[in-house]
């Protein structure tokens, strides 16, 4: 159990930071309203730059030019949610792109992001991949994975990289996600969030989060007795997810998925966005440098999971699918019978 003390007697901290991949207004809308009801406040990433480069198999989603989804985003602040960035764009971009990127997010939000998620590979991702890795065998084990899967190396934080802005994420960015595992309480792998790395000097603070990337992983992560036990220990969850990815079809969020939220928000929670919740965590005494120790079990429990849960992914892709796509089938039909 934590000795954590929330604002107003409550007994644990939930959030969300939800990555923008495949986001439309038609398919994130309902999730957020459910929220906004419940009254679960959590934090959205945006692309604040339109764009979609061709080798990138993940829709973009709609476009931040798009003034449906402008009016989304400024309905959503007026909600107390917080906007956060998933780098500027879906594909590598470049420093003058970035700090164009940058500048039309606080002309978007009103102010610069105070949250960073990586966005899968980018190479204008912050110390991404195994970048992220400083054990010897365990970073070769994981940059070999990766190179046959011809994956790029991230180099955001490499000084005369044309996909540098290190300095301007230090200068404008408080925290940036790292690690994310299947466990509803960060502080069990987590218990120094947010730290400081002086390995990894460009992020001012790191903080980890609950990994559920799809609709069927979050439901799995939110069963009851992983919520009584989040209660119980004074825990705090920071869901690492993509609404996009299933939580609602033709409109309805799935039913599962809201009976948990409901159940959720009936329980002594501190129900914040992720920038609140890491404020009150520094405020207790984190933000300091990540020990030894506890960065060596957070990067070899991180390389487990990643074998560990790769089977159940693959079966919840599949099973995405076919949701999708049945969706997709519904939405041809209604636009037949109102033709």
């Amino acid at each position: 159990m934590s000795s954590l003390t929330f604002p107003g007697g409550k007994r644990f901290a939930f959030t969300v930071i939800d990555d923008t991949d495949c986001s439309t207004v038609r398919n994130v809308r309902p999730v957020y309203e459910l929220l906004h009801e419940l009254g679960l406040r959590t934090t959205k990433t945006i692309w604040p730059l339109p764009g979609h480069h061709p080798d990138d198999k993940n829709s973009p989603g709609q476009p931040v030019t798009d003034a449906e989804y402008r009016e989304f985003i400024s309905q959503l602040q007026s909600w107390r949610f917080e906007i956060a960035l998933h780098n500027v764009r879906s594909f590598s971009s470049e420093r003058q792109e970035i700090e164009r990127g940058l500048a039309t997010f606080q002309a978007i939000t009103g102010k610069m992001p105070n949250i960073h998620a990586n966005h899968m590979f980018n190479r204008d991702d912050l110390y991404w991949g195994d970048a992220r890795l400083d054990l010897g065998l365990v970073g070769w084990l994981y940059r070999k994975l990766r190179s046959r899967r011809g994956v790029d190396t991230s180099q955001g934080h490499l000084p005369g990289s044309p996909f540098f802005w290190g300095d301007l994420c230090q200068k404008h960015v408080k925290y940036v996600r790292g690690f994310t595992y299947p466990e509803i309480n960060a502080l069990r792998f987590n218990p120094s969030m947010p730290y400081r790395d002086r390995r990894r000097p460009y992020v001012n603070l790191w903080f980890s989060g609950s990994d559920a990337s799809n609709v069927f992983e979050f439901n799995r992560l939110l069963r009851p007795e992983n919520q009584e036990r989040l209660e119980r220990e004074r825990g705090v969850c920071i869901v690492a997810t993509h609404f996009a990815s299933g939580f609602a079809i033709n409109g309805k969020v799935n039913p599962q998925t809201e009976q948990l939220l409901r159940s959720l928000a009936d329980r002594e929670g501190w129900f914040v966005p992720v920038s609140e919740v890491l404020d009150l965590l520094v405020s207790q005494g984190a933000g300091k440098e990540l020990p030894w120790s506890e960065r060596q079990r957070m990067q070899l429990a991180w390389l487990w999971t990643r074998f560990t849960e790769l089977q159940n992914r693959r079966a919840d892709q599949e099973a995405l699918k076919k949701t999708v796509a049945e969706e997709e089938q519904e939405l041809i039909s209604s636009n037949n019978r109102n033709s």
